[in-house]
Formats: C-alpha cells, sequence, structure tokens
C-alpha cells in the first residue's frame, strides 16, 4: 500500500538555487590513485533517537542527531500510527532536533523504523520501538551503588552509555518472585555489547550474563536488589543506547525478549503460507538412536537445541524414488544457531543395525559471493545466506531412515531459547528475494560498508543489487517491479535470469524531478506451476555508516519498508542517458550503434568514464571508454560477439569517475545574499548616525541633550548591525570553504534503455 508523505513548503532562501554542485562516480577495483578520495557522496543519515521508543498510545518527547541532516523539515515514522510534530518554545518557533511524538493507541507494538527529510532527502533509518509497558528515561548520573536509579519492575528505561562506566539500578523484590531482566541493545541499533547483573543490595554480583542474553532471576529473600549494565569493552557514547526491563514472570511462563530487528538472512523465512496447523513438538528424550521420535511424512516440527550438545533423533519410513525438500530455522528466527542434519538408512541383520548415510545438509548458500572481509571487497557486505538448512532429500531405498539434528557448536551453549522449526515436505517451488544499495567493491584499502537511503538527486539514477533464494528447485525468471513512486521518479528492474541469482532494480529521478517521499511498493513476479506469483523484495541497510575503519565490524539487517524520496536541491553529477527515449532495435548477429548523450554538472578528475553493462544478454559486452569531457558518445554492441537471443532487454550503463563535489553550494548565495542585507542596514545607520550627528552639533543647548541621546541610539543599532555584518561575512566564508571541491568516489549508473533484438532472417 502506497503511503506519501505530504511535505511541508521550502523556505524561500533554500529554494534560490537548484544547484549545479556534486559529484561521483563507480569504483570496481579503481586504481589506488583513490587513496585520498572520500567515498560515496553526502547522504543524510539519522543516528540517535533519544528516547528510543514509547508506551502505545503515549506521546514522547524525542531529540534526534545525524549526519549530513542539516534543514530538516520532517520526523517520519514507518507506520502512520506514529506522527511527530516539531517542537516550539516560548515564542512558537521550532526547536532545532526536538519533536513531539505521538504514538496511536492501535500503533502495532515492536519495532519501526523513525528517519528525517532532510536538504538532501529522506535519511537513513533508526529503530523506534513502541511497546505496551511504561517507560522512563535514565536519571544520571547513576555510576554507582550510591547513585543508583530506582525502576520500577515492569517499566522499561531508556538509557545511554558512558565510557569507563557501568550503570546501576536498584528495585524491591518479593522472596520467590520470578523476575526476567532484559537488555534491547544491538537489536535496536546500538553499538552497545550489553553486560547484565543481577546484584544484592551491597553490589555482589549473583547472576552474570555477558553474551547478549536475558537474566532469569528467582528471589531468594524480600528486599532490595540491584541491576548493573555495562559494555563488555566498557566502551560508551550516544551512539550506545539501551532499554532495559525488569519483568514481572509466572514460575512456568515463557518471556518475551524486548524485540529486535531481524538479520538479513531472516528474508527467507518462513515459507509462503506456512501455519501452525500441522505443528507438532518435539518429544523429549529423543537424543539416543532406541529413543528415536517416530513422525510420518510430510511434517512440521518445533523443537530447541536444549540442554548443551542435544541431539534431536526422528525415524520415519519412506519409499525409493521419493523426493522430499527439508528446511530448518533456527538462525533466522534470530538465535545465534548454526543446525546441521543427517539422515541415514537404518536396515538389519538380526540384532545388528546397519546405517548408511543418504545425505548431510547443513548451511543455506549465499545466493552470490559474498565479501571476504565484511567491507565490500570482492563482494557486497550482505550476506543473504543462512547458517540454516534448506537441501533436498532424495530415499534412495525402501524402508526405515533416521534424522539426526544438533547444533554444530551446541555442546558449548545451553539456553532453552535456542528454538528451531524442522519442515519437511513435498516440493513446493518458491522464492525470497532482499536488495541492498550496491556498495562499490573497494581494493585500495578503503573498508567500505555505508548505510545508503533511497534518497535522489535529480537526474540520478541509483541500482539496488537483488538476490534471491529459490526453494524446493524454482529455477524461473523472475521479473522485479517497483511502484508507488515520488513524482518524477521511475523504477527499471532488470530481470533475474533464468537459474541465476542475482538482478538490479534502478531507481531514477528525472533532472528536474521535485523535493517529495513516498514508500514504494518493491515486488518480484514469476510463473510457477503455470500461475503468476508475487513475492515481496526486503531492503536491508547497515545500522550504521562505516566509511574507513579498520577495527570496526559492519551490521547489516533488514528495514521495515522501501521508503524513495527525491532531495529537490541537488542534481546528479553527471548523467548518462542514451540520446533518444525509443526501444533500440537490432538484428540477431549484428551490430548496434547507440549514441548516449551526457549532461555533466561539475568538474572529474581523468579524461574518460569506463562503462560496463547492466543487463541479462548483454552484461558480457566489453567496456566502452566515453569521454567526460563531450556531450555526446556513442556504444557499440556486437551481437554476433554476445550471442544474444531474440527478445526485449532492459539494460544499463555504469562506470567509475572521480568528481568534484561541492557540498551545499546554494548556501553561498544565500549567505551573499544575507550579508548584503546586512551590509546596506549598517550603511543606512552609518548614514543616519551621521545626519543625527550633525543635528545634534548644531541644536540649541535646550535640545542638544536630546539630538545627542537620538544619535547615540542609532550608533548602538549601528554597532548591532556592524556586528552582523562581521557574522554574516564569517558565514559567507564558511559556506565557500564548505563549497571547496572535494575528490568523491560513488557509483554512477546510466538511465536504463530497452533494447529490442529481432530474428534474423532466413535465406
Amino acid at each position: 500500500m502506497r503511503m506519501t508523505v505530504a511535505l511541508p513548503s521550502r523556505n524561500l532562501a533554500t529554494q534560490v538555487l537548484s544547484v549545479i554542485t556534486l559529484s561521483v562516480g563507480l569504483l570496481f577495483g579503481l586504481a589506488s590513485t583513490t587513496l585520498a578520495q572520500a567515498v560515496c557522496l553526502p547522504s543524510p543519515r539519522l543516528l540517535t533517537t533519544t528516547p528510543m521508543g514509547g508506551q502505545v498510545g503515549t506521546t514522547v518527547e524525542v531529540t534526534i542527531s545525524g549526519q549530513d541532516v542539516e534543514d530538516v523539515d520532517l520526523l517520519t515514522f514507518s507506520h502512520p500510527g506514529i506522527t511527530a510534530e516539531a517542537k516550539v518554545d516560548d515564542q512558537g518557533e521550532p526547536i532545532a532536533n526536538q519533536y513531539i511524538v505521538t504514538i496511536a493507541e492501535d500503533c502495532p507494538v515492536g519495532i519501526h523504523e523513525a528517519r528525517v527529510m532532510t536538504r538532501l532527502g529522506l535519511s537513513t533509518s533508526r529503530v523506534f520501538n513502541v511497546g505496551s509497558l511504561p517507560e522512563v528515561q535514565q536519571v544520571s548520573p547513576n555510576t554507582s551503588l550510591e547513585t543508583a536509579m530506582p525502576l520500577p519492575i515492569d517499566t522499561v528505561c531508556n538509557a545511554k552509555m558512558a565510557a569507563q562506566a557501568v550503570d546501576h539500578y536498584t528495585f524491591e523484590a518479593a522472596a520467590g518472585q520470578r523476575l526476567v531482566v532484559d537488555c534491547a541493545a544491538k537489536g535496536i541499533d546500538s553499538k552497545l555489547n550489553a553486560v547484565l547483573i543481577v546484584a544484592d543490595a551491597q553490589g555482589n554480583d549473583l547472576q552474570v550474563e555477558r553474551r547478549g542474553g536475558a537474566v532469569d532471576f528467582t528471589v531468594p529473600e524480600a528486599g532490595t536488589y540491584v541491576v548493573k549494565v555495562h559494555d563488555l569493552t566498557f566502551s560508551g557514547g550516544a551512539e550506545y543506547f539501551y532499554r532495559l526491563v525488569i519483568q514481572s514472570a509466572e514460575a512456568d511462563e515463557l518471556v518475551q525478549r524486548l524485540p529486535s530487528t531481524q538479520a538479513v538472512s531472516s528474508f527467507s523465512w518462513p515459507p509462503t503460507g506456512l501455519t501452525d496447523e500441522q505443528l507438532i513438538a518435539e518429544a523429549e528424550l529423543n537424543n539416543q538412536h532406541g529413543e528415536a521420535q517416530a513422525i510420518t511424512l510430510p511434517c512440521d516440527i518445533s523443537g530447541s537445541f536444549y540442554p548443551a550438545a542435544d541431539v534431536d533423533t526422528f525415524e520415519f519410513t519412506a519409499t525409493k524414488g521419493d523426493v522430499w525438500w527439508v528446511e530448518v530455522a533456527s538462525e533466522r528466527l534470530g538465535r545465534e544457531t548454526d543446525p546441521s542434519i543427517v539422515v541415514q538408512h537404518v536396515s538389519r541383520d538380526g540384532e545388528t543395525e546397519k546405517l548408511t548415510d543418504v545425505v548431510e545438509l547443513t548451511d543455506i548458500a549465499s545466493p552470490v559471493k559474498v565479501s571476504s572481509n565484511g567491507y565490500s571487497y570482492d563482494g557486497p557486505p550482505y550476506n543473504a545466506g543462512s547458517t540454516d538448512i534448506l537441501g533436498k532429500l532424495e530415499i534412495k531405498e525402501d524402508g526405515l531412515h533416521r534424522l539426526q539434528l544438533h547444533d554444530l557448536f551446541g555442546g558449548t551453549r545451553s539456553d532453552p531459547d535456542n528454538v528451531y522449526r524442522l519442515i519437511i515436505r513435498k516440493a513446493a517451488p518458491d522464492f525470497a528475494l532482499v536488495g541492498w544499495a550496491l556498495h562499490m567493491n573497494l581494493r585500495n584499502g578503503d573498508r567500505n560498508a555505508l548505510s545508503k537511503p533511497i534518497a535522489l538527486r535529480g537526474g540520478a539514477t541509483m541500482p539496488l543489487e537483488v538476490v534471491v533464494v529459490r526453494r524446493d528447485g524454482f529455477v524461473g525468471q523472475i521479473e522485479m517491479e517497483m511502484s508507488d513512486l515520488p513524482e518524477g521518479v521511475t523504477a527499471t528492474g532488470l530481470t533475474i535470469p533464468s537459474g541465476q541469482s542475482k538482478g538490479i532494480m534502478l531507481v531514477s529521478a528525472n533532472e528536474d524531478a521535485p523535493r517529495g517521499l513516498s514508500r514504494a511498493s518493491f515486488v518480484g513476479r514469476a510463473t510457477i506451476n503455470g500461475e503468476e506469483v508475487t513475492r515481496p523484495c526486503r531492503l536491508a541497510s547497515m545500522a550504521w555508516p562505516i566509511p574507513d575503519a579498520w577495527s570496526l565490524i559492519p551490521d547489516p539487517r533488514l528495514l521495515a519498508d522501501v521508503p524513495v524520496s527525491v532531495c529537490g536541491i541537488e542534481q546528479a553529477p553527471l548523467t548518462i542517458a542514451a540520446a533518444e527515449d525509443k526501444v533500440w532495435e537490432v538484428t540477431s548477429g549484428e551490430k548496434l550503434t547507440i549514441p548516449l548523450a551526457l549532461t555533466r554538472r561539475c568538474d572529474f578528475s581523468g579524461a574518460n568514464i569506463s562503462l560496463n553493462t547492466y543487463g541479462s544478454g548483454f552484461d558480457g559486452a566489453s567496456a566502452f571508454e566515453v569521454p567526460l569531457d563531450e556531450e555526446t558518445s556513442e556504444i557499440v554492441y556486437d551481437l554476433a560477439t554476445l550471442k544474444t537471443a531474440p527478445g526485449e532487454y532492459k539494460v544499463a550503463l555504469y562506470g567509475s569517475a572521480v568528481a568534484k563535489y561541492r557540498d551545499q553550494v546554494e548556501s553561498i548565495a544565500i549567505a551573499e545574499v544575507s550579508l548584503m542585507q546586512v551590509q546596506e542596514e549598517a550603511k543606512r545607520l552609518a548614514e543616519e548616525v551621521a545626519t543625527l550627528t550633525e543635528e545634534a552639533q548644531a541644536a540649541t543647548e535646550e535640545a542638544k541633550a536630546d539630538a545627542e541621546a537620538a544619535a547615540a541610539e542609532v550608533a548602538e543599532k549601528l554597532k548591532a548591525a556592524e556586528d552582523a555584518v562581521a557574522t554574516a561575512q564569517k558565514q559567507l566564508e564558511a559556506a565557500t570553504n564548505r563549497a571547496q571541491p572535494k575528490d568523491i568516489v560513488d557509483i554512477i549508473v546510466s538511465t536504463p534503455f530497452t533494447i529490442r533484438v529481432n530474428p534474423a532472417e532466413e535465406s
């Protein structure tokens, strides 16, 4: 469903210029000359919201911080049940970066996305939590037993961790009371690796959790107790925020953890149409061969890898030639597990049991090669694979079969929350999609893993890399579609060919596209068993931007929605398009020449841009060298070499370039206008002071005092105006310095075009 956000009108001064600025380029193995260059044009990034959430049906004051978030005019959320208005001061003027957020009574409890609309478009997101419990904010300092903050049971505390600190909270509890102490941190985009400690009133530790879990605590005797929280390495700062709760629970109650974001791998779960109707529970004491749980196929089983070294064993009969598909979800349920399955055929010779291996199933491989260092080096910094299982079981002999399921590293893990779901089914071909903003593969020393919103400059095309996990033998081609876009924005999906794992979605803004924002629908379509099916494509992003850091680990996650925005202020440094907007036709086996139009809006380093081709059927073409200092060029495809089959193809060009980015060029004009205005006012006041001074000198004794007072009053105004001139001159100097050209490397993609390959005429 489309959700279009109405944007407030922009300040007239901000609209003075539709800039000529910017800079970009693509880097796939760029030469070492780029070592000193920044990577990627500035993008707005929301870094913190304080607090990080609120109770359903309440109003919360939220303060934000971010990167490249100048001129924010809107705080928006992924669910319409959360709205925000700027907080105002006593004079009714908006207070920078502060908002009054209202959470509707019917807003769903859980994880939502918060973003701000800036001069550069919509920012990246930060998690905003909606809960059902009352909420409070940390009272600082609470870094010692003496300054501990009282925290009522069943109340969420929003807090942040200071460096080298341990936060203390006290609570009162009755003997025998069961309490679960939970801390949301990593799961809400925080950099905190939380350590939780429950201590007695004197601060003596009773229970400790260092692995991100909750503390399940039964109160030994009535009294005061202490919860301590600190980072595993005692780091801290504004980005080390957390939500802490002490929940009361019945003795046998299953307590839900605080909600958490989903890992990228989770996009492939659950299978379409999965319900709990046929779900059965794993039987206890099924760890030994003689205790195996008897099942019939197909089956749907819930269980857990508990206690440590647990091996769950199931037995079933099957017929030679049968083909089953086996899927296990555990890591995709948010658990740090690595399921492994061995299926064996069981035969007996008297009392002797003979086991013959049939298949061993482990990880779901990533559909595409993943970067070898976690950054965008030799592949994407996103892993769409999983340690879960999705594989085929082919029955080779009639009879009894034994399936053993365990966590590969479960010998050191003893957590009842390490649950799994095991499904064995007949083939149900299907697919799941996930995409992310394309990252540059950097081999020059930069370690780049940036969060990149779909925030478009006029004339820009943004590529999204889309990968597919194919389920139960599905190999068909997949068409991608994005709709409900802002005015002036189009999206072109490049087909994922049959049997392949990757496609490209191109999102383009017209040169004159107005400032706008909408939440798009992003889907893939395919034909399965003669019927067209539609599946959603999830988006993934980095929780934090990591431009160049040898010690930081990228932290990607799934997003809740697909927002697309146009800034309406800046334009792309370079727009490449086919010279005509038409379908380009060529006969199979012949050559096709396509003239190009280049619109350059800034200076570039280097004379040429090397362009490769996106699009099935043409992605094997050699690179084209196109001059950057010309307005026109051309590319030539040799269909005899490419051997492209007859049909219609969507194609785009991508390349590498280094451009001279000028940041906020429009602010120079604004500063110049401001300086001119205060200079004119200072000039007028100086003339008035001179006139009044002359009049005071010529005034009679009776009028002299009043004339001198009038001259002095205007002289004070002149001094203030001169101070304003000095301030305006500094602002102009700062704007000029900020707009000095800077070498920045980024991705450039052409506007997509269509090629129709006609079959050759028979002789």
